[in-house]
């Protein structure tokens, strides 16, 4: 058979955007957001409803977070437990029930762990680079040296 039958090629459109160019997109403060990149999220958001449901749960919490609103977190986990076809935000939302008071102090105070931790993460990282070299006495030397 001939390929002149075969009719002429149907022009392409763009390209949809990748998964990971949507939560980008979802996880961006939406002032940040270049305008082409806020259009295509808004026409990603008109053709699924369910993200556009997610989409304003993840905004409240990351509100929450930024302004250190704690106080409003119970009503977020009872909003995100009543939307239905979101499973993940559901366990999110269950896994901090599960801790709720540590959850709301930790939105809700100035003070974190930060400086610790990462005084934490060095320590093993020295550790890890010393595996089966030397004890405790050298990892010692090399943390209060370092």
């Amino acid at each position: 058979m001939s390929r002149t039958l075969r009719g002429k090629p149907q022009p392409v459109g763009p390209r949809p955007p990748s998964a990971r160019a949507v939560t980008r997109w979802l996880l961006t403060h939406p002032d940040a957001l270049v305008e082409s990149h806020r259009i295509q999220l808004k026409a990603v958001l008109a053709n699924c409803p369910e993200l556009d449901v997610l989409a304003k749960h993840v905004r409240t919490f990351a509100h929450m977070v930024t302004d250190l609103q704690g106080d409003q977190l119970p009503e977020w986990i009872e909003s995100a437990r009543a939307a239905t076809g979101l499973p993940s935000l559901n366990r999110f939302a269950h896994h901090l029930e599960r801790d709720l008071d540590a959850v709301v102090a930790g939105l809700s105070q100035p003070w974190n762990s930060g400086v610790v931790e990462g005084h934490v993460n060095r320590i093993k990282m020295l550790k890890r680079q010393m595996f089966g070299r030397a004890g405790f006495e050298l990892l010692r030397k090399r943390v209060l040296l370092a």
